[in-house]
């Protein structure tokens, strides 16, 4: 089963983020393995760079303002190819104060889903959604439409 890891920087504190993430991860568990891990605030972006780095499998793409943006087939393209290809795919979401460069330049693409900044809690479902919608251009079902 393909694999994805969403590696987050802060948790979701308000229930109505938590339970439009719960709703993702269950419409994504007939076509994915899902893991998200919750990591804490630091003090620095370069503690929270460490620990990124700790999380970090397969091919990484670090969501951006400054990535690359695509269309949702090209989206779904993109995770088709990897999926394709065997690979397990991690998903970095920074915190509220953004990413080190350093992680930035450890991943393998930058990702951008608008050149609009997203509070990183709706950026996790925004990821999700994504995601589901990639999963299901794939299978040819009519969410895309």
């Amino acid at each position: 089963m393909n694999k994805i890891h969403i590696v987050c920087v802060g948790k979701l504190k308000e229930g109505y983020w938590r339970e439009a993430c719960a709703e993702y991860e269950k419409r994504l568990s007939r076509f994915c393995s899902l893991e998200i891990v919750e990591l804490p605030e630091r003090r620095t972006l370069e503690e929270e760079g460490e620990e990124i780095a700790k999380k970090l499998k397969g091919k990484v793409l670090v969501l951006a303002s400054e990535g690359k943006q695509r269309t949702s087939v090209g989206f779904s393209s993109m995770l088709g190819n990897c999926f394709d290809a065997g690979e397990e795919v991690t998903f970095v979401i920074g915190s509220s104060c953004g990413l080190i460069e350093d992680v930035k330049k450890r991943a393998d693409e930058l990702v951008s889903f608008s050149e609009l900044t997203f509070p990183h809690q709706m950026m996790r479902v925004i990821l999700l959604e994504q995601i589901y919608r990639a999963c299901m251009i794939r299978a040819g079902a009519e969410y895309h439409k």
